[in-house]
């Protein structure tokens, strides 16, 4: 008997593949192949018909045979790379919310039970590309790339930001700043930088509250201390006064007029060191999440005022690791109604 139904199947081994090739070129039959190596005929066939050479002759070749066989065993159960559909679908709807990776897997077991890691969902994202990112579209699938902040190819990491004209500052130094404004214990620390468009046009003042993140977007009428001051003046005109205790500025011309903006808004300013924007890391990362709405070039003088809204709703609203996966407006809603209690 040639093969018996209770036995067990074990993949093809090298030394295998090279005897049906010996025994193909003997004109050995399938049954007779199957029955040396004590296989099931059908077994035999599908390995020969799955792993013939296209080329020529289509010759079966053992070498390659077991190293497309390897390929095939090491992907085998990973095309989806995700749980099942009902992952799927969150991990792509909250994508094109443009939640990162990470806040989409610290929050999906709350809202629909399942787990899933960041790194799994980067390789879902990746997946649906030839070589890893490197390549064409694969067929059916949707490319998720663009919806990741950085939108390349690859997870890089790269500053958006030239270098820009800067001035001596007449103010407060970070090295004085209060130590509580850097251990994020209090809620009213700001730090504040403008936005450029392009060709050096008008663009945005964005504000970020260092404890909570929330954060303020605001166009700017021009390039004076005068709009920057206004603009932020407009914004924290009804904040609670214990939610306005500093703010930090880099050392751009925009901000010359400190002491006119300390009289006007009740902050204290302080001003961080040239070219040292780590000082103001807060900001520096939320303008990188701006710039996943508005890119490079963008001309915000074309922008209206309520899709810049829109922007800033969308960033208060994500949940944050850092905020056990509160959202900025959230904490800061919170902890403003404490201050006024």
């Amino acid at each position: 008997m040639y093969y018996q139904s209770t036995m067990k199947y074990t993949h093809f081994m090298i030394e295998e593949r090279e005897k049906i090739q010996e025994m193909l070129w003997q004109k050995s039959s399938i049954r007779n192949i199957a029955a040396t190596l004590n296989r099931s005929a059908s077994s035999v066939s599908r390995e020969i018909k799955r792993n013939r050479d296209s080329i020529g002759r289509r010759r079966y070749i053992p070498r390659i045979s077991h190293k497309k066989a390897l390929i095939k065993r090491k992907s085998r159960g990973r095309k989806d790379k995700l749980k099942n559909q009902k992952v799927r679908n969150y991990v792509i709807k909250h994508l094109k919310k443009r939640w990162s990776p990470e806040q989409i897997a610290g929050t999906i077991e709350s809202e629909i039970n399942e787990k899933i890691s960041h790194e799994a969902i980067y390789q879902f994202i990746y997946h649906q590309i030839h070589r890893d990112g490197w390549g064409l579209l694969k067929p059916g699938y949707e490319d998720l790339r663009i919806y990741l902040r950085r939108r390349k190819k690859r997870r890089t990491h790269k500053g958006f930001r030239k270098c820009q004209r800067v001035f001596k500052p007449k103010g407060t130094l970070i090295s004085e700043r209060p130590t509580i404004v850097e251990k994020r214990e209090r809620l009213g620390d700001w730090e504040s930088d403008s936005v450029e468009s392009i060709n050096h046009k008008p663009g945005i003042n964005t504000l970020v509250e260092r404890k909570t993140g929330l954060v303020f977007i605001t166009k700017l009428k021009d390039k004076t201390s005068e709009a920057t001051i206004s603009a932020i003046e407009s914004r924290v005109k009804y904040l609670p006064k214990k939610a306005k205790q500093t703010t930090t500025f880099d050392n751009g011309p925009e901000n010359r007029k400190w002491q006119e903006f300390e009289k006007r808004t009740g902050f204290k300013a302080f001003f961080a060191n040239a070219y040292h924007s780590w000082e103001r890391g807060t900001n520096e990362n939320t303008n990188g999440l701006i710039r996943d709405y508005f890119p490079k070039k963008t001309d915000f003088t074309k922008i209206s005022n309520q899709e810049i809204q829109e922007v800033e709703n969308s960033l208060n609203n994500r949940p944050r690791k850092r905020l056990g996966w509160k959202t900025p407006l959230e904490v800061f809603k919170q902890l403003s109604v404490a201050l006024e209690s």
